[in-house]
């Protein structure tokens, strides 16, 4: 018997793949679960156009991280940072205070995990800001760090 799987099943499939199992195995553990569905033409068709839907989506979504991609690409935000006598630095710029940065001077929402530092920022100068918009998508940005 044919099943589409509406769930994570782990010893048959992910979500939406089309499975075969026995008759029984379906009729007692996966349909009544509600981890699957049967696969009648009207299904398999729905199936097919959740596919197209979800693609169709996925591709909008790289699009648009493209485009906000390119519109940081040469932006900068400055930060300010207390400095004592000596020219050494009270604490550090984290990324929720570069969110906020972001948010503030930019006017662009940038979830603070998603803020890729390779390095502390824990003196004043210029740093590159990764931050990853999409799974195939990283932005660069400058971050300016200057005494308060």
């Amino acid at each position: 018997m044919k099943i589409i799987l509406t769930q994570d099943v782990k010893s048959l499939g992910k979500k939406g793949d089309v499975v075969e199992v026995n008759q029984g195995y379906a009729r007692n553990f996966v349909l009544p679960k509600k981890l699957g569905v049967e696969a009648t033409p009207q299904n398999m068709n729905d199936l097919k156009l959740k596919n197209q839907n979800d693609e169709k989506i996925a591709a909008e979504n790289l699009a648009e991280a493209q485009k906000l991609k390119d519109d940081l690409k040469d932006k900068k935000i400055t930060a300010t940072m207390k400095v004592g006598s000596n020219g050494k630095t009270f604490g550090s710029v984290s990324s929720k205070e570069i969110a906020e940065l972001i948010k503030e001077q930019l006017g662009i929402e940038v979830d603070k995990k998603k803020i890729i530092l390779k390095d502390p920022v824990k003196s004043l100068g210029g740093y590159s800001v990764g931050i990853k918009l999409h799974p195939q998508v990283t932005a660069e940005l400058l971050l300016d760090v200057v005494e308060e």
